[in-house]
């Protein structure tokens, strides 16, 4: 077995081997207990502003013992992190900037293998595209989804439950005293929200596409599993280092086609075809945008969890977790693809069971039909726009409505409960200027129902824009509209009054104007925001549209055989 580190340890340098040594005397590594050993780096990306990845703190521990009991050797190092609560205006431009900092450690540092610590929403993605980069051997361990609260004796989660109360607060129906009181009892514990958003969607994701230990994906943070797993997750890595099982090789095409259709049958986040794109990218895999409905079709939706259903994380990990889904969905499944343990997804999944039909259901008798992402285009999305079809209630499949434009998130929101907006149901609210370069694309597409609206009952309703939404959301929010609005997309040169309307049997997605009219009405455009400094001014530069995955240009191979790791020259420092 031929190890990266021994590049900097067993160096034929005297000179470079002896500071390099020397280095590790001065943090109490002695040579004899390192050289020679698989030298595993455990990124760590817990921080007092990050209660989702809050628990690593505790769990790298449990990781480091796994090492050393399999003969490798840990070393703990910190990487940005990317509170989805905290970062604004968006925590996705974070996301790539995570992505570098793994990849550069790990290319200047003596690492054979990778630990990566993950569960906030950008975490996980960053630290695949991270470790697709670097194709080290790497393996993923999340810190767990926190624990339901309960609020006036009914069980209350962290995401969804916050935008369904927050619609009654809006309407009247609730009072300040009763949001305090909610607010102090939704977040009970550290860990992830505690339902099918985005940092659910993508943990399952990255299991499925072999980047995580199966079984664990959905274990709590607060179970004395997650401690298990962490320790199995440090033994097997020292494993995949000593069989060359690198991130190439678990994440193929035929394992992004798995995700795209685990994706639709857990109703998982939207935020995740943006991931998937980048996290392909990065090994020289396209995924275009229609591929996620093509391989959406015939896969109906099989969990009953919220946003798309009633139930929480902790109910689906009693039910049998994600392990259960996989083995149902093991006939729709490329199954010669590999889990992290290095076999294929039949022989790792065909034993795993439900033991809760209410809420993992089965392919013959689905919870939902058809609940993939649905993929728009027209003149108003000559790139693309997706919807969530199982959080929508979008049953007509058809409407037709006269928009209202908001240029911002702050214009949205200083009129959007207006009295005097001429806005009904059959309205199409637009919000636009909030993409990858002109707001860095944060979760502002599930627009607010305006008061006056909530307060009639009507609680959805269509709505457009060039921005993401979370993950724990719902509604019929169409998002990710390409071109941007920034970038000078046919979303910048629509008028409130304007007929809009969408065809979801067609994926259609049009305003009622002519190209000469809206070729005339765009003279008149400019940008809306301009970034002048910082790593946001490098984002606006380089970053690809939605469709893309919104990846920084420079850092996507053109093809597979580009996407090659390179190694730094190993000399004095």
């Amino acid at each position: 077995m031929s190890l990266r580190s021994e590049r900097w340890f067993n160096h034929p340098s005297k000179e470079t081997r002896f500071q390099h040594l020397s280095a590790m005397r001065a943090n109490g590594h002695v040579p004899e207990s390192f050289v020679g050993k698989p030298i595993i780096g455990i990124f760590n990306s817990w921080s007092d502003l990050n209660s989702c990845n809050a628990p690593h703190k505790e769990l790298v521990e449990f990781v480091k013992r796994g090492v050393l009991m399999a003969g490798g050797y840990p070393l703990e190092m910190h990487t940005i992190t990317a509170p989805s609560d905290f970062v604004k205006p968006s925590d996705l431009p974070y996301r790539n900037l995570m992505a570098m900092d793994i990849e550069e450690s790990i290319r200047a540092l003596p690492i054979d293998g990778a630990v990566l610590l993950s569960e906030c929403d950008k975490t996980t993605p960053a630290q695949l595209m991270g470790a697709a980069s670097s194709n080290i051997p790497s393996l993923q361990l999340a810190a767990g989804h926190r624990a339901s609260g309960s609020f006036r004796g009914k069980k209350v989660n962290a995401g969804t439950d916050l935008w369904k109360f927050m619609d009654e607060y809006n309407a009247g129906l609730m009072t300040d005293e009763e949001l305090t009181e909610l607010e102090k009892c939704i977040s009970c514990s550290q860990g992830g929200c505690p339902v099918m958003g985005t940092s659910s969607t993508m943990k399952s994701l990255s299991e499925i596409l072999g980047m995580m230990l199966p079984g664990t994906s959905s274990i709590p943070a607060t179970h004395a599993k997650r401690k298990w797993a962490a320790e199995d997750t440090g033994r097997r890595i020292v494993d995949m280092v000593r069989e060359g099982l690198t991130p190439s090789r678990l994440m193929t095409e035929g394992a992004f086609d798995n995700a795209i259709k685990l994706l639709a049958a857990v109703g998982g986040s939207t935020n995740a075809v943006i991931h998937l794109t980048a996290i392909a990218g990065r090994l020289g895999i396209s995924i275009p945008l229609k591929r996620y409905e093509e391989l959406s079709a015939g896969i109906p939706l099989l969990v009953n969890l919220q946003p798309s259903g009633e139930h929480s994380m902790d109910d689906f990990f009693e039910a049998g977790g994600l392990e259960a889904v996989i083995g149902r969905l093991l006939p729709k499944l490329d199954t010669s693809c590999l889990s992290a343990l290095g076999t294929t997804l039949e022989e790792t999944y065909r034993d795993y069971a439900s033991f809760r039909d209410d809420i993992i259901y089965t392919i013959d008798e689905p919870y939902k039909a058809n609940a993939g992402i649905a993929v728009f285009s027209g003149n108003l999305a000559p790139s693309g726009a997706i919807l969530k079809r199982a959080a929508s209630s979008f049953i007509n499949h058809k409407h037709r409505g006269q928009a209202i434009v908001f240029d911002s998130y702050e214009e949205m929101h200083e009129r959007i409960d207006d009295e005097n907006l001429e806005v009904d149901e059959t309205s199409v609210l637009v919000l636009r200027n909030c993409g990858p370069i002109g707001a860095g694309m944060p979760e502002w597409g599930a627009l607010p129902i305006p008061k006056k609206l909530l307060k009639q009952g009507v609680r959805d309703m269509v709505r457009i824009s060039d921005a993401r939404m979370s993950g724990t959301s719902f509604g019929t929010t169409i998002l990710h509209v390409s071109p941007e609005a920034q970038l000078g997309g046919p979303l910048a040169a629509i008028r409130t009054g304007d007929w809009i309307e969408v065809d979801l049997d067609r994926g259609h997605l049009s305003v009622e104007l002519d190209e000469t009219e809206m070729n005339e009405r765009m003279k008149d455009w400019a940008p809306v925001r301009v970034h002048k400094r910082g790593f946001m001014r490098l984002h606006a530069d380089h970053v690809l549209q939605a469709d893309e995955g919104c990846d920084l240009d420079f850092l996507r191979p053109g093809s597979k055989e580009e996407a090659v790791f390179i190694e730094p020259t190993v000399g004095r420092g």
